[in-house]
């Protein structure tokens, strides 16, 4: 259980497919998690911001979510499914670049299914910013991170540079 350095933007593992987790590795997820969670937790003391956190951030390819808002919430193997056509854009951050925003567009609703920590299924309906965060998260997922799903060549800034936004 430790805080893990995190993968930067640029760093090639960012952009690799994760690989799902098997019931029998129930014990190694249950350290992953303590390290995601101390992981996230170290990040806001520093930033002020952070609310979720996916292993392959921490460089371990595997399906696994770690979100904290009012709780702990642990995603295994999630699958994300969007709801609708709704979207809306939004100056997304990220922690492999915590100085860039970059604006994206994500859809208003979606839902999720998967394994909690102790491998029940379970399915959370999301919307607004929670459906966003998700979608960041499940992406990290499948190897893609927000640059890519920039709106155009003009939807990148530098948190410094938020009061022009």
């Amino acid at each position: 259980m430790a805080v893990r350095e995190l993968l930067l933007l640029g760093n090639p593992q960012l952009y690799e497919v994760s690989t799902p987790w098997e019931k029998s590795e129930l014990e190694c997820i249950n350290t992953v998690i303590q390290d995601l969670h101390d992981t996230l937790m170290d990040f806001r003391k520093k930033h002020g911001v952070g609310r979720a956190i996916a292993a392959p951030q921490i460089g371990i390819m595997k399906r696994l979510i770690y979100m904290y808002i009012e709780r702990p919430v642990v995603f295994i193997n999630p699958v994300l499914k969007t709801k609708g056509d709704e979207t809306f854009e939004v100056w997304d951050d990220c922690m492999c670049f915590p100085n860039l925003l970059v604006k994206v567009k994500r859809y208003k609703n979606s839902s999720i299914r998967y394994k909690d920590n102790d491998w029940n299924e379970s399915t959370m309906m999301l919307e607004g910013s929670l459906s966003e965060l998700l979608q960041h998260e499940y992406d990290h997922l499948d190897g893609i991170i927000a640059t890519l799903r920039a709106v155009d060549k003009f939807s990148f800034a530098l948190k410094t540079q938020v009061k022009y936004l």
